[in-house]
């Protein structure tokens, strides 16, 4: 049986890393083609940041997720911090409403929040159009419910008894939440952001219709490429992208593993 589990663990891995590792490989590949490999070389790679409007498409696309992320966080574990604190009736019809967002497809989300855009610019803010700004609102929408998912198991966790000592030692309610409840729910702060920072890289579907026509991020680029065939330097900059989370995921992890040996350690 233990050997069934780890085949089967096997094949999942596989099945997940084998298309990444065939990307990374033709990423150093000298042919265009997919077919045949003709010799290692970092052309592409050469190309890619020769390439102005796939750098223009990754500074959008990072900013947009950086700043969205940032705010997600702040909005997101206030949300949670109010959402724990409700009644378990309110609390639940909060919830449905924050889960909107990530159960609604993509092109329904897409295309409501390009009609709400056009129709708040066309009859209160005349002059304006689609944008940096609508892509960022657009992202921040959906961002903040992940933030508010990742924190409140966190929240639930938390013993009630430690934020009401905290005010009867004289802490202000802000005061309790800044220096007792929020160091207790720095993981689930960090993996919602991690989540919402992914999350902004990865879509495309609502960043197509709400960004305009000024601006591109990463996987619209990728999109119009790919309409004219599988360009190398698409490998490449997949590749960049894919080391760059795996690298950040590990300093998360080490951060983390460094907080538990000091909690630990003070025990």
């Amino acid at each position: 049986m233990r050997t069934m589990k780890k085949a089967y663990l096997s094949l999942v891995l596989i099945f997940m890393y084998a298309p990444i590792a065939v990307l990374i490989a033709f990423s150093f590949n000298e042919s265009r083609s997919r077919a045949n490999w003709t010799g290692f070389t970092l052309h592409w790679y050469g190309e890619l940041f020769r390439d102005q409007r796939i750098l223009s498409a990754l500074g959008t696309t990072f900013s947009i997720a950086l700043i969205s992320t940032v705010i997600a966080i702040i909005l997101g574990t206030t949300a949670a911090i109010g959402i724990n604190a409700m009644k378990p009736v309110g609390k639940k019809t909060t919830m449905t409403i924050n889960n909107i967002p990530v159960i609604n497809p993509d092109i329904v989300m897409g295309i409501s929040l390009m009609i709400l855009y056009v129709f708040v610019f066309r009859f209160f803010v005349a002059g304006l159009e689609l944008g940096y700004a609508t892509l960022l609102l657009a992202h921040l929408s959906f961002n903040t419910s992940y933030v508010v998912l990742s924190v409140l198991p966190k929240l639930r966790q938390l013993d009630p008894n430690v934020f009401e000592a905290a005010l009867d030692l004289g802490a202000t309610p802000l005061q309790g939440i800044r220096k007792v409840v929020v160091p207790e729910i720095i993981p689930g702060i960090i993996t919602g952001g991690l989540l919402a920072f992914t999350m902004s890289i990865d879509d495309f579907v609502v960043s197509f219709f709400t960004a305009g026509s000024g601006v591109e991020n990463l996987s619209m680029v990728i999109y119009s490429m790919t309409k004219r065939g599988i360009n190398p330097k698409i490998n490449a900059i997949s590749t960049l992208m894919f080391i760059f989370v795996m690298a950040l995921l590990y300093v998360v992890n080490m951060l983390d593993k460094n907080s538990k040996k000091k909690i630990i350690s003070s025990d």
